[in-house]
């Protein structure tokens, strides 16, 4: 099959490449389409240590189951193929308990929770799936979508409707992550002013989020001014550009005496986080969902003396990611206005761009 393969830092090769082996309890997806996330262009620069070339990345994904235990399409023969030379193991061939996992059709459309987790840690038994000392992720420790086909295990798949766009869809996993933090952020605040850093694919997820939560003003801030317009027009919350107005002076403008409950910094560098200690109110909540940059210096006594809360989020539980499909299923969240559609062959350029600040939409899909 065709990839695209990261082979060192900022180098992508679209690529034919193998197709590993189906195991037993996977299903094999034919991608349809695959988002490009913000950790993935910390991995294509060679700044995550949990990324290791050569590797297919993607994680954010729809498609079209093609062969499952028992069952192959005729679209599937390539995967069959290539996986089993010689035909499918014995042990692929032994489905798992429908109690466990009822079967998926071959032909059924797909999203896929990349997150795998051990069940047995502290971490899990606590219900914090994400937290798992030994949770893997598709895309990153074993070959991701960014190819034509995919093997995923049949309890990561999530069926959506046919008629869905899969580039919606694609939207599950990343909206799954703003979901989580978001919820968070505003669990003790009812009818929030909420204030989301970047308006990026996270940042603008956030703040469609926090309105569909019952958030009573959001205020986006980016230092980008095209990405600002996009978002106004989307009709998600007022925008500040940081580098052209006084952001103290736009917060009192659109919060009011009231000031501002939650701030979601999707951006993660010191001048959000700072800004963000130093903008909500006494008693607020500070959620951090953004990985910009680790070191932070924080002013703890002011944290102190305002009772000020700080969170961080990294991902989402199991009923996080079927919310995410479900609002996305009813037409509550779309793809409409902020993505871009690119060829999957066309994706090293498509990194390069976002690198450069050469990209001015919220999110880049890509399609086989």
């Amino acid at each position: 099959m065709k990839a695209l393969v990261w082979t060192d830092a900022e180098r992508m090769e679209w690529r034919e490449t193998e197709l590993p082996a189906r195991k037993r309890g996977e299903v094999t997806v034919r991608v349809e389409a695959v988002g490009i996330c913000g950790s993935e262009i910390e991995g294509y620069l060679g700044h995550n240590s949990l990324r290791v070339p050569p590797l297919v990345m993607g994680h954010e994904f729809c498609g079209t189951v093609v062969e499952a235990d028992g069952e192959t399409g005729a679209s599937g023969a390539e995967a069959q193929g290539v996986a089993n030379s010689g035909g499918r193991a014995a042990e692929a061939a032994v489905p798992l308990p429908d109690t466990v996992c009822p079967p998926l059709a071959v032909g059924q459309r797909v999203v896929v929770n990349p997150l795998s987790a051990c069940g047995a840690c502290p971490s899990c038994r606590r219900g914090l799936p994400q937290l798992c000392a030994q949770r893997s992720l598709v895309g990153v420790h074993r070959p991701g979508a960014f190819g034509e086909l995919v093997h995923v295990p049949r309890s990561a798949a999530v069926p959506v409707p046919a008629g869905m766009s899969p580039f919606r869809a694609a939207l599950a996993e990343p909206l799954a992550c703003s979901l989580r933090a978001t919820r968070r952020a505003l669990e003790r605040h009812p009818f929030a002013g909420a204030l989301v850093f970047g308006a990026g694919g996270i940042g603008l997820l956030c703040a469609m989020t926090a309105k569909r939560l019952g958030a009573s003003r959001v205020l986006i801030a980016d230092t980008n001014a095209k990405r600002l317009a996009m978002a106004a027009a989307l009709g998600v919350g007022e925008t500040a550009n940081p580098r052209e107005e006084d952001l103290a002076d736009r917060v009192r403008d659109v919060f009011g005496a009231g000031g501002l409950d939650a701030v979601i910094d999707a951006a993660g560098f010191p001048p959000t986080r700072e800004a963000a200690m130093r903008l909500v109110r006494p008693g607020g909540t500070v959620m951090n969902i953004g990985l910009g940059i680790d070191g932070t210096m924080l002013p703890i006594n002011h944290l102190i003396r305002s009772e000020i809360e700080v969170l961080g989020s990294f991902c989402y539980s199991n009923q996080d990611f079927h919310d995410a499909v479900r609002l996305l299923t009813e037409g509550r969240i779309t793809e409409e206005g902020w993505t871009e559609v690119r060829p999957l062959a066309a994706g090293g350029e498509a990194f390069a761009d976002l690198v450069a600040g050469r990209v001015d939409v919220g999110k880049i899909v890509l399609q086989p």
